[in-house]
């Protein structure tokens, strides 16, 4: 073992903790150990210089990772493949006869009235599989008692796990990120075939643009999630959408259709850069916080990735080329709100089979996944971003498609 004299390392840091002196570097290459890869030769014991230092402590890295992903996930079933989702329409009125009774008339009621019903189907899937193969007589040379293989064993098992449930937190984005990108084509798509981010309606909605029309400032994104008065108008908005959602509209899905959503099958999700400020400078400001407060929802830290850096600009932001084969770029996105039926993974299937080799003694694991992503773009679905207005030179910003 290495052992390392840190005395005066010791009198520096005192001095700095005490205010005697200013913050200097510190060299912390023979205090903080590492680790290596491999043990080297020079592990001896510090009295005869032969004895090789054994393991005195085993421990693995097997933490589980639970995802963090708004909840979309359907049951599943063993036979067949597609997923039919039947929806009737809105019967229209009619004229009641009962009160225009006229002598001698005929009011026939024999006419046979079909209900109008669609049906939509689908029949896709993802897969993807993780091969991981184990051995037990080759690794048991490594440890001292079967402890300690059991736990290296369940290490890999749940490295294996936490890889799947990734995997999986990433396709439940894409579906999300795929919804979104549809709305904003349908919503803001000019006639040069661009989407017009400065602007805003019905189910793709820029809040920037909505609270500086009405309150005749220039917020800018940069300022705007650390303001104040904007998140207190942002989470105005957002629940003012949920209250409308409740009512039977055509605005609030891409198709067009006569829609509602109860609140208890509403899903808010919020970027947590939006979610986080809200608490930080609206909600821990005022007395009446159930006035101003957000209602339930679910946070993801970005859309789509954190980039190199976690800036607004990345997390918010989604580059996607859509089930409708269009490409779209965007960010400032802080926020969807859509119903349950809208957004889905179906039939998830997750197993995991075995092959054994005799001639080499080991045996491979293969995980695999299936699931189907959908979504029903006749199901209500609201994008809420910022993005900055006209500039002085009124250009626009666009997003190309």
């Amino acid at each position: 073992m290495e052992i390392n004299q840190i005395y005066e390392l010791l009198n520096l840091t005192v001095e700095e903790i005490t205010g005697k002196s200013d913050l200097v570097q510190e060299d912390l290459s023979n205090v903080v150990d590492v680790g290596n890869e491999i043990i080297s030769t020079d592990n001896v014991d510090n009295y005869v210089k032969k004895l090789v230092n054994h393991i005195g402590k085993v421990i693995f890295d097997d933490r589980v990772y639970k995802g963090n992903v708004p909840s979309v996930l359907m049951d599943s079933w063993e036979f067949g493949s597609i997923l039919q989702k039947i929806t009737a329409d809105l019967p229209q009125a009619q004229e009641n006869d009962s009160w225009n009774l006229e002598h001698g008339e005929t009011y026939n009621q024999d006419i046979f009235y079909q209900p109008e019903v669609s049906a939509k189907f689908y029949n896709s899937k993802v897969t993807f599989e993780i091969p991981v193969s184990f051995t037990e007589r080759q690794v048991k040379e490594s440890f001292s008692n079967k402890e300690q293989l059991n736990g290296f064993m369940t290490m890999i098992f749940n490295s294996v796990e936490n890889a799947m449930t990734l995997k999986l937190d990433s396709l439940v984005m894409r579906a999300i990120n795929n919804m979104t990108a549809e709305t904003m084509l349908d919503e803001l798509i000019g006639d040069d075939d661009e989407i017009d981010t400065t602007e805003t309606g019905n189910k793709a909605i820029n809040l920037l643009k909505l609270y500086n029309d009405q309150y005749g400032e220039s917020l800018t994104v940069a300022e705007a999630y650390t303001n104040a008065d904007f998140i207190r108008y942002a989470s105005y908005i957002i629940n003012l959408y949920k209250d409308r959602l409740t009512k039977v509209s055509t605005l609030f899905n891409v198709g067009g259709k006569e829609r509602f959503t109860a609140e208890s099958d509403l899903s808010i999700v919020l970027l947590s850069d939006f979610a986080s400020a809200s608490n930080t400078f609206l909600a821990s400001d005022v007395f009446n916080k159930d006035l101003v407060s957000l209602p339930n929802y679910e946070t993801v830290p970005y859309w789509q990735g954190s980039g190199l850096n976690y800036g607004f600009d990345d997390v918010s932001k989604i580059h996607v080329k859509t089930s409708s084969n269009e490409e779209v770029e965007v960010s400032g996105i802080i926020g969807v709100m859509f119903d349950k039926r809208a957004v889905g993974v179906a039939n998830l299937d997750k197993r995991v089979t075995t092959n054994y080799n005799a001639k080499a003694e080991f045996y491979t694991n293969f995980y695999k996944l299936d699931a189907g992503y959908f979504n029903d773009l006749n199901e209500n679905f609201i994008v809420l971003f910022i993005a900055d207005t006209d500039d002085d030179t009124g250009d626009t910003d666009t997003t190309t498609i």
